[in-house]
């Protein structure tokens, strides 16, 4: 296995020594006494509200934890509990901060016609398609044509805000089990000149032994009529590397301005090969339109090394797109339970993953006590609870004047919209809207000037229009 300086052997005997304790129970043994079973506070003060005297960030809550606090009577935990128990308390206490916060999206009027009101527009919520399967993906033909991909495994068309009833036929069988099925859609930057349309999916296969496995692939081709034809691959993973089981397969596409092709794929629930770049799991890639290797990519001439990679070290993201303004890739990633990022993708650069992660494991053990390391990158933002963040879109309309540049982050388990104010490569404003509205998967910037959404499940597509 090619490895990089910090390779996954390193971080696997990291974790020699900690013990698998659930995060509640690290909780009720050595904090419950005096901040209460509910974290409402006893002799010692509330958990849950919005009075933290030594500060309620990352750094502020680990030094309370680890160093105590003793005119409060505070003992330290560093001994005790050690770094990585340590660090699960802190995503715990974020936690259970974040669900006593929780306030459902205000909205006035009528159900059929709800006012939402945000710090700097007011809207409504239009209804385009619904009793849609799992819908992923949505992006515009030049024509105006909508595109919208359902998990299961159909392509279909919106024509002036109506629904065709019937699908693309031709459309490449996909592996719709788990977290895979037909995911990413996107037409050409030249689509007018070439008619080429991409589709990132979870590709089925049998491997040698008869099992069904599967991988991400890129396929790109043409519609003609109500047809799917002139399919050629763009990308394959090896085929010793399908994998069972269904988690963490990317499949998010964006081109640059220079027309290079990037894309996602997740480690595939096998953490360790995010680290090996002999190995496809876990990196974004960089390659020509029609799948050809650019030779100034970073590990384009290293042994080894799979030559489109562009960066690695990463868990599954999700949501991926490039700033108009500045040609910056931004990129948003599930983390496990907690630590879910927002990343500026550099050339060569590691990410971390698993090495480094402000999460736990999803049963409330740690998985390191490290969030930083030198050599790795820093995300620009993460968040604690999980959101599951998944597509991402910078507004570049006019409908909505002072949302122009912003980023919208979508989240699937927290089921909201997230608007971010973006400057200079960092994030100087959040803004969380349509709290509980239904899983949201997609955002796109309309050509019409109006913001749309991907709702997960119920399968709908709706689109945001302000208020005169």
């Amino acid at each position: 296995m090619l490895r990089p300086t910090l390779g996954a052997l390193s971080f696997i005997l990291s974790l020699g020594g900690l013990v698998a304790q659930n995060v509640s129970e690290i909780y009720l043994e050595n904090c419950a006494g005096c901040h209460g079973p509910d974290l409402r506070g006893g002799s010692g003060p509330n958990l849950i509200d919005d009075t933290w005297i030594h500060g309620d960030d990352d750094e502020s809550v680990t030094r309370a934890i680890s160093s105590g606090q003793p005119e409060q009577e505070m003992p330290a935990f560093k001994e005790t509990l050690g770094s990585a128990k340590i660090r699960t308390l802190v995503v715990y206490l974020h936690e259970q901060r974040a669900r006593a916060k929780h306030q459902p999206a205000m909205a006035e009027g009528p159900s059929n016609r709800q006012i939402y009101r945000s710090r700097e527009h007011a809207f409504q919520m239009e209804i385009i398609a619904e009793n849609l399967d799992e819908p992923w993906s949505i992006n515009w033909l030049p024509d105006g044509r909508m595109l919208v991909t359902e998990k299961s495994g159909q392509l279909r068309l919106i024509t002036n805000n109506q629904l065709d009833p019937q699908p693309i036929n031709g459309i490449p069988a996909v592996y719709n089990r788990g977290q895979g099925g037909l995911m990413e859609v996107m037409p050409h930057p030249n689509y007018s000149e070439n008619g080429w349309i991409y589709l990132a999916y979870s590709d089925p296969a049998i491997n040698e032994d008869g099992d069904e496995v599967s991988m991400t692939k890129i396929v790109r081709g043409r519609i003609r009529g109500h047809r799917w034809v002139e399919q050629e691959p763009i990308w394959q993973a090896p085929p010793n590397t399908y994998r069972n089981g269904g988690p963490h397969y990317g499949c998010r596409l964006a081109f640059d301005r220079e027309g290079y092709l990037f894309f996602t794929l997740g480690e595939r629930g096998q953490q360790e090969k995010a680290q090996d770049l002999a190995l496809p799991n876990g990196k974004i890639y960089r390659i020509h339109d029609d799948g050809r290797i650019p030779k100034d990519n970073p590990f384009a001439q290293t042994n080894g090394a799979i030559p489109s990679i562009w960066s690695y070290g990463h868990r599954n993201p999700q949501g991926l797109v490039f700033e108009p303004k500045t040609g910056l890739l931004w990129e948003t990633e599930h983390g496990p339970r907690g630590g879910d990022e927002l990343n500026l993708i550099r050339p060569g650069a590691n990410y971390g993953w698993p090495i480094i992660t402000y999460g736990i494991n999803y049963n409330g053990t740690p998985i390191t006590a490290s969030t930083s390391q030198e050599g790795l990158e820093q995300p620009i933002v993460h968040w604690t609870p999980s959101p599951a963040v998944c597509g991402i879109d910078f507004y570049t309309g006019l409908k909505f004047p002072r949302w122009n540049g912003n980023l919208f982050v979508t989240a699937l388990a927290g089921q909201h919209l997230r608007r971010l104010v973006v400057d200079s490569g960092h994030v100087i404003d959040q803004e969380v809207l349509l709290q509980d509205i239904g899983r949201v998967r997609d955002v796109a910037s309309g050509p019409d000037g109006m913001l749309y959404l991907v709702l997960n499940r119920p399968g709908k597509v709706v689109r945001l229009v302000p208020l005169e």
